[in-house]
Order: C-alpha cells, then sequence, then structure tokens
C-alpha cells in the first residue's frame, strides 16, 4: 500500500513544485493533498521530522493559497525579494533549527539520519514562508533541501521519492532564472 502512497504523493507533489516554478495559484491546492498522502509514507518509514513537516506544508498551503489571491492589499502578492541582511539572519536561524530539531530526535526517537532529516525539515519551512510571501530567496532554500532529500530518501528504500527531487532539484534552477526575470520586470 505505501507504495501506491508515495507514487501518488509523488505526482500530486510534482505538479505543485511544477506550478509553483511556474508562479501559478494552482501550486498551494495541489501541495495541500500531496501533504497529506507524504504524512502517512514518511510516518511508515520513520522520519518524523518530514511527517511534521507535511503538517506544516498543509496548514501553509491554505496560507499560500489565500496569499497569493488575496496577500498584496487585496489584490494578487507580486513576486518579491528580501535584504542580504534578512537572508543572512534566516540561514543562520535555519541552521540553528535544524540543530536542535536534530538534537531531539536522536535523543528521543529512533529516526533514521535526524540531522539531515532535521535539514530538510528546517529549510523546507523557510522555504515555504518565503514562497507565501512570493519571496524569490525560497528556490534557494530549496535547492538545499533537494540537495539533502535525494540521498536521505535514496537511503530508506524511497527511491520513486528519491527520483523526484532529484527533477526538483532541475526545477528549482529553473524557477530561479524565471522568478530573476519576474522580479526585473516588476
Amino acid at each position: 500500500m505505501s507504495g501506491e502512497w508515495e507514487i501518488a504523493a509523488n505526482v500530486l507533489n510534482a505538479a505543485s513544485v511544477l506550478l509553483a516554478g511556474r508562479n501559478s495559484v494552482h501550486t498551494w491546492w495541489t501541495g495541500i493533498v500531496a501533504s497529506v498522502l507524504f504524512g502517512v509514507v514518511f510516518y511508515a518509514a520513520k522520519l518524523y521530522a518530514d511527517v511534521a513537516l507535511q503538517l506544516f506544508f498543509f496548514l501553509a498551503g491554505a496560507a499560500g493559497w489565500w496569499a497569493w489571491l488575496r496577500g498584496g492589499g487585496g489584490r494578487e502578492l507580486p513576486v518579491g525579494r528580501g535584504t542580504a541582511r534578512a537572508s543572512a539572519w534566516m540561514l543562520a536561524a535555519g541552521l540553528a533549527a535544524a540543530a536542535a530539531c536534530g538534537w531531539v530526535l536522536r535523543r528521543f526517537t529512533d529516526a533514521y539520519a535526524p540531522f539531515f532529516d532535521s535539514l530538510v525539515l528546517a529549510f523546507s519551512i523557510l522555504g515555504q514562508l518565503l514562497l507565501v510571501r512570493r519571496r524569490y530567496e525560497s528556490w534557494w532554500c530549496w535547492l538545499l533541501v533537494n540537495t539533502v532529500a535525494v540521498p536521505l530518501y535514496a537511503a530508506r528504500g524511497l527511491y520513486v521519492t528519491a527520483a523526484l527531487y532529484l527533477a526538483f532539484g532541475v526545477n528549482t534552477i529553473v524557477a530561479l532564472v524565471y522568478w530573476r526575470r519576474l522580479l526585473r520586470a516588476a
């Protein structure tokens, strides 16, 4: 059963990520459904930080859907960019959160690769929060997430998910270029 759930989660997640890269509001509802399915898959694989992450994605999906449609003062939210200082603080916060979560998982659970799992968790949350606000920097977070997630998921036998995250890495690079063009045009 988990194989079918993994495939369905990946198909919906692929659609959501591709839609996000193309700056489409439909990224949100497809991502919400994918989160529910991935929650089941990651629980079975004992990747508990990823289970918590799916709950976050579910909630962030609803917030993102609303923000992209109405978060720009009652109109569609434009693509934006933060400052270098804000980016440095976010990087430090993401690393600190990953270290703290990794320590908790290592100390209190039977989690596989707790620190790598926690890096995926922390920077996925950061990337998603930035994506909800339609910030260009979200794609740099996703590049880190994809780089860590591919070997992590492959090591747990989640080969379909690992392959998809490899494809997400390509999509991330394409999205970085596309969103930079959107910023310049704005």
